[in-house]
């Protein structure tokens, strides 16, 4: 088996996000790390969307980011700490739109090691040098500078370590141009280390200690080194100089602490809490994340806890010494990872799970009346400030990012029965989880929809003057009649525009630079700029059939089969040409290209005609209407339309303006003759702007209708509209294009659009209704709806008669609603309680308001009860709508750790059954638990209720449960259990307990069960109905911990593990599971067969690297028609899928544009492309087309080169990627 790697959606989590001036110019940029891909977006400083510029695998993983500036420079730099060992620096190159590898110094091993640095960076504040830093022992520091020719270089490194030491952050501290300074958290462990009674561990202080490296005599120096009270997680740079007070901010548990060299005395201040919290009061409070603003006047730090509110911390100085710290409560916002204020006055927030979103910061929060704590305000030992969090109100939200990390389950499906499969997620944590249903398509937005009087056929925009930035009119055609409606503040019916209302329009367009033309059945309508009309009558009784217009050039077919051309001539006249050309047979469709920049007509003309062909036609003045080449069809065409398509003009929109010349140069468009025929398929030809051959076709498939095909602009390029019985996008974003339906409703026809309120949209006509959409989110794959849910979900089933949804949700460290409302009257009788006899009435007051106050969770995160408190739910969802049919609670400190839906065949009632398999008391770590139980629920027909039938108790967890021929299979603990249904419990029948560890999944079909253990990987195991016996036939020669497996056939199955692996193992033909176990358990250990598991093994068919964690598996296919592939979602919201290749010639062509890729086109971090996918199992039979895709953006010379090699032209290389993709997905 040979499989091909494709991702879908690519990773939504972010593991770090950093903002600057990466292209040079006066914009603001984020730069987001997604785990093993990086991804440059700009906030448009207008709207306030969030553009994606650029996005880059690296095929490696990436621990840390920084971006710096040289001393007096305008551009940011950027500096990734990868697992490749080495030190990249990488530079936003705009014309190219790449990241270009300026710096790459190796220093260590490739992997995530312990002291390999790479996983802590602190940069000098004024770029003069950076620190990297290892987790124990290694610190490298480089210097940064530049030659003569203003690029940058980097200096060999200085060694900083200190072995036996721990690093928990490090900072550059700001001191101006003094010799550069480093802050670090440390840990000095080797007392503790060597001593056995444990005391020195206890004993053992975090210590914030100081490197300076002396330039003069370039080494590195320990300056100073302070143990630190309580144990703290990050530090923050405060600005030094001539802007501020230099020095640290330590954030530590419950403190928020300063300190600088010499002599500042520490300025602490505890963190503010919410008043009235439903916390477990004994937990301590840590900022976990900060964003620093400074402006050449002033500087603040927003700094946020791990509940989400947001503090904005002022430090107040006294001739350059900090004398005390503010903190004022801003606003609550998820929790994040990373937090980043532009200078644009965006607030940018990566949230740790779920959505991220941008803010615009709207006031400074100075002005409020919120309470204001500083560290000068006398408060006890252990005390603290409290707060009352509210709805936002500095911030308010412009833009959201759709994030499906992390996804926690998923299932393809057509629960909607849209002949498309959705993808079901589950989707994020706590309160801000969420089932997330993913089509694939285009999100479309409705700006407005109107009734019209009749059913139009046709809908047109034109401008009044060509370089008018919007459009003036809207013209609607009818049977038997055209309607005008001008565009202004509101769109209104027009009478006086010179169209001819009166007669069905065939086609309305601009004409040269300020007149319009409309083509109608008896003529054409030239309309000019002063109202004159000039119009051109059909000859005798032949009328207009088909038309195609451009900005000069007006083309159309007397009575089906004869050519009569006009072109602008330089007085603005609209002239016959002298000959006319007849067709050899009837005339479906025509159309004409735009009129390239510079000239004065478009060379040639496309026609489709009724004997399945397209034919070119010159319209060269010297040599007209002669036939130029054809292309024969599978069927007619419906509609044809040219476009130029392919040229980075997106990019060089996003350029400074002085670059725009250069951008736009070097990368010349290709013309594309887009076909659409009437059997609902689509061409796309590339058409030779010289000869007008045509050649490289592409097929597509769009639907059931006939495809007609429209014009429009996206992103300042051209992009196709195609309509069948779905609406579908072609365009070219981000160097490939994209063929991508739009998730709307169908539509028949459509123009382009553009006022004021929206720039790129559609007009677009569906039975009797005129909609004006605009499609925002290019380059997306899927479109999602989101239902949220309140506890983190753990496992869904689909039932399979109605297609609804149970869900399994289960939160540690949480509430149910039940303990939640107690414990709120407990607090409120505790107010009461304390106030006395005159503030009784005060109280009762305060005490009522604080029952009946409810902070939405999913804003303000839900109260965090404590170790080993749990909180469960089954809830009934219905997957098209959303609504919930049922939920059902489960008692405080019972966590539902699996659940399965089968029949029983005992109950012989044809019903399902919900099995669902509960711990008790769990603790994770050390991990204790006090038994479980098995719970019964009969499902009714509709699935709309659930009717609890009775509890089981078992000894152990059930980690795994699924039905197995009519019975329950369980596994309990390290224990695999056959159950049937019992009157008042299950009824055990039959065990194993050969299984390692614990059990975590369990997969069967026909007589076989899969059993996967946390970390001895898959068990093969046949039941025995003749003796009742369970037993274990085959295993694994590889330990594996399993996160979840699936079955491809009878002997093989596919698992995925922890540590980001995907393998395929399979039995061999001589592997029988017809073998006898030894039933007595007397066989001594050494007998026990092959590397003390089973006599046969499993060979391994199949190994890849994805590099993040798999968390399910499923065979399915993902279009109609198309054939199965094995999907995956991962836990930082990949959706990919692993495709099988049908030839041996197919993978082989794979294989080597694979191979040319490494060498041609390593990674750009420095990783080794073989040995990132080898991380832990050699790399076996599974090719990543994820580098082979990177084919299509790497520049022509290359791509030139690599196609040789390969006997190939680029061209084919490119239709040979785009038709894998397309067979199996999209």
């Amino acid at each position: 088996m040979y499989l091909y790697n494709l991702t879908l959606q690519k990773a939504t989590g972010i593991t770090s996000a950093v903002h600057g001036n990466f292209s040079g110019g006066k914009q603001q940029e984020v730069l987001i790390s997604r785990g093993k891909s990086l991804e440059l977006v700009r906030p448009d400083p207008n709207t306030g969307k969030v553009h994606t510029i650029l996005s880059t695998e690296i095929f490696g993983c990436i621990r840390a980011l920084m971006a710096f500036r040289l001393t007096g420079g305008t551009k940011d730099y950027i500096v990734v700490g990868s697992d490749s060992g080495r030190i990249v620096i990488l530079e936003y190159n705009p014309t190219k739109n790449a990241f270009e590898n300026i710096q790459k110094e190796t220093f260590g091993k490739s992997g995530c090691r312990r002291i390999v640095p790479g996983q802590y960076f602190a940069i000098d504040p004024k770029g003069r040098a950076v620190m990297l830093g290892a987790i124990e022992k290694q610190k490298l520091v480089y210097l940064l500078n530049r030659d003569p020719q203003a690029r940058l270089t980097i200096s060999s490194p200085l060694e900083a370590h200190k072995s036996n030491t721990l690093t928990y952050h490090m900072v550059g501290v700001d001191v101006g141009f003094d010799n550069p300074l480093f802050a670090c958290l440390e840990i000095d462990y080797e007392e503790a280390d060597n001593d056995p009674t444990g005391e020195a561990t206890q004993r053992t202080q975090q210590t914030l200690t100081f490197y300076e490296l002396d330039l003069g005599l370039n080494h590195v120096v320990r300056k100073y080194s302070e143990p630190l009270e309580e144990h703290a997680n990050f530090l923050i740079s405060v600005p030094g100089g001539n802007d501020g007070p230099s020095g640290v901010l330590i954030c530590s548990e419950n403190y928020l602490t300063y300190k600088n060299l010499g002599d500042q005395h520490d300025i602490r201040c505890p963190i503010p809490r919410r008043r009235n919290d439903l916390d477990d009061p004994e937990r301590g409070m840590i900022f976990i994340c900060s964003a620093t603003h400074r402006t050449k006047s002033m500087y603040f730090f927003l700094v946020q806890t791990e509940q989400g509110d947001i503090f904005k911390v002022t430090l107040e100085t006294d001739d350059d010494v900090v004398s005390e710290i503010k903190l004022k409560y801003f606003d609550t916002v998820p929790p994040a990872i990373s937090m980043c204020v532009l200078k644009t006055g965006f607030l940018f927030v990566a949230a740790e799970f779920g959505n991220h979103y941008l803010y615009q910061i709207a006031h400074l929060g100075d002005d409020d009346e919120e309470p204001e704590f500083s560290s000068a305000m006398p408060l006890e030992e252990g005390e603290t400030f409290f707060f009352a969090p509210r709805q936002l109100k500095n911030l308010v939200m412009v833009d959201e990012l759709p994030s499906f990390a992390p996804i926690i389950a998923s299932q393809v499906a057509d629960l909607a029965n849209e002949d498309t499969p959705q993808l079901y997620l589950l989707c994020g944590r706590g309160s801000r989880s969420s089932m997330r249903v993913l089509r694939h398509g285009l999100e479309v937005s409705e700006m407005a929809v109107s009734e019209l009087p009749g059913n139009p056929n046709a809908v047109w925009t034109v401008k009044k003057r060509v370089d008018d930035e919007y459009d003036a009119y809207i013209i609607v055609s009818f049977v038997n009649a055209t309607l005008v409606l001008s565009i202004g503040e509101t769109v209104e019916e027009v009478t006086d525009s010179g169209f001819l209302g009166t007669t069905p329009t065939l086609s309305c367009s601009s004409l040269g630079d300020d007149a319009l033309v409309q083509v109608y059945p008896d003529g054409i309508r030239h309309i000019r700029s002063d109202k004159r009309v000039n119009e051109w009558k059909a000859p005798g009784k032949k009328s207009i059939t088909k038309c195609a217009v451009n900005q000069r050039q007006v083309v159309i077919t007397l009575s089906g089969r004869e050519l009569v051309c006009f072109e602008m001539d330089a007085t603005g006249e609209l002239n016959e040409y002298t000959e006319r050309s007849e067709m050899p047979s009837e005339i479906m469709c025509m159309a004409l290209g735009t009129v390239p920049e510079g000239e004065q007509r478009s060379w040639f003309l496309a026609v489709g005609l009724a004997d399945n062909t397209v034919r070119i036609i010159s319209l060269d003045p010297n040599d007209c209407l002669s036939p130029c080449s054809m292309q024969a069809l599978p069927s007619p065409a419906e509609s044809l339309c040219l476009v130029e398509m392919g040229h980075t003009e997106s990019t060089a929109n996003t350029v400074n303006e002085e670059n725009v010349e250069r951008a736009s140069a070097p990368t010349k468009a290709t013309i594309y003759l887009n076909i659409g025929l009437s059997n609902g398929v689509l061409l796309r030809t590339v058409l030779d702007p010289v000869s007008g051959d045509l050649s490289d076709t592409r097929t597509r498939y769009l639907g059931s209708r006939p495809v007609k095909l429209f014009r429009i602009r996206m992103q300042g390029s051209e992009a196709v509209l195609a309509m069948s019985s779905r609406t579908w996008l072609s365009y070219y974003h981000q160097s490939r294009f994209h063929l991508t339906p739009l998730s709307y409703e169908t539509l028949e026809f459509a123009s382009g659009f553009s006022s004021e309120q929206c720039n790129e949209g559609i007009v677009a006509i569906s039975t009797n209704t005129l909609r004006i959409l605009a499609l925002e989110k290019l380059g997306a794959v899927f479109n999602q709806m989101a239902y949220p849910l309140e506890y983190t979900p753990r496992t869904f089933v689909i039932h399979p008669d109605t297609g609804r949804i149970i869900i399994a949700e289960t939160d540690h460290n949480a509430y149910t609603e039940e303990t939640k409302t107690a414990r709120k009257q407990q607090m409120a009788e505790e107010m009461r309680n304390a106030a006395g006899d005159e503030e009784r009435e005060l109280a009762n007051e305060m005490a009522n308001a604080f029952i009946n106050e409810v902070l939405p969770e999913e804003v303000f995160s839900a109260p965090k009860a404590g170790v080993g408190l749990w909180a469960s739910q089954i809830r009934g969802l219905e997957p098209i709508q959303g609504q919930t049919l049922f939920k059902i609670p489960i008692i405080q400190n019972e966590a539902i750790v699996s659940m399965t839906i089968l029949k029983f065949s005992i109950a012989a009632d044809g019903r399902y059954y919900l099995a669902v398999g509960i711990a008790k008391e769990l603790q994770l770590n050390p991990r204790i638990s006090n038994g479980g139980f098995i719970d019964i629920y009969k499902i009714d027909p509709t699935c709309s209720a659930l009717e609890f039938l009775h509890r089981t108790e078992v000894e152990e967890i059930p980690g795994a449960l699924c039905g197995f021929q009519g019975r329950l299979l369980a596994g309990c603990g390290r224990i695999l259990r056959i159950y049937d249904l019992g009157k008042k419990k299950l009824l055990r029948k039959c065990e194993n307990k050969h299984i390692p560890y614990q059990i975590v999944n369990i997969q069967s079909m026909g007589h076989r069960i899969y059993v996967s253990d946390v970390q001895e990987s898959v068990f093969f195991i046949r039941y025995r109905r003749a003796e009742n016996q369970l037993i274990i036939f085959a295993d694994d020669t590889h330990p594996r911990w399993v996160t979840a497996t699936t079955l491809l056939d009878y002997d093989t199955i596919a698992i995925a593990d922890k540590f980001g692996n995907m393998s395929i193992q399979r039995l061999p033909h001589s592997v029988t599971d017809d073998v006898d176990e030894d039933p007595t358990g007397t066989k001594s250990l050494w007998d026990r067969g092959l590397l003390s598991g089973a006599s046969q093994k499993s060979e391994n068919i199949c190994s890849f690297h994805v590099g993040e964690i798999i968390m399910s598996l499923q065979k399915a296919t993902l279009i109609p028609g198309g054939s199965e592939a094995l999907i995956y979602a991962t836990l930082s919201g990949t959706v990919g899928a692993f495709v099988p290749f049908t030839s041996r010639e197919d993978y082989d062509f794979f294989q080597h544009l694979e191979m040319h890729m490494r060498n041609e086109n390593p990674p750009i971090c420095g990783r080794d492309h073989l040995s990132y996918r080898s991380a832990y199992y050699t790399v076996k039979n599974v090719l990543d087309g994820d580098l082979c895709e990177q084919y299509l953006s790497i520049d022509p010379a290359k791509q030139k080169s690599i196609a040789a090699d390969m006997f190939r032209t680029p061209n084919q290389i490119c239709k040979k990627l785009e038709d894998i993709r397309t067979r199996y997905a999209f």
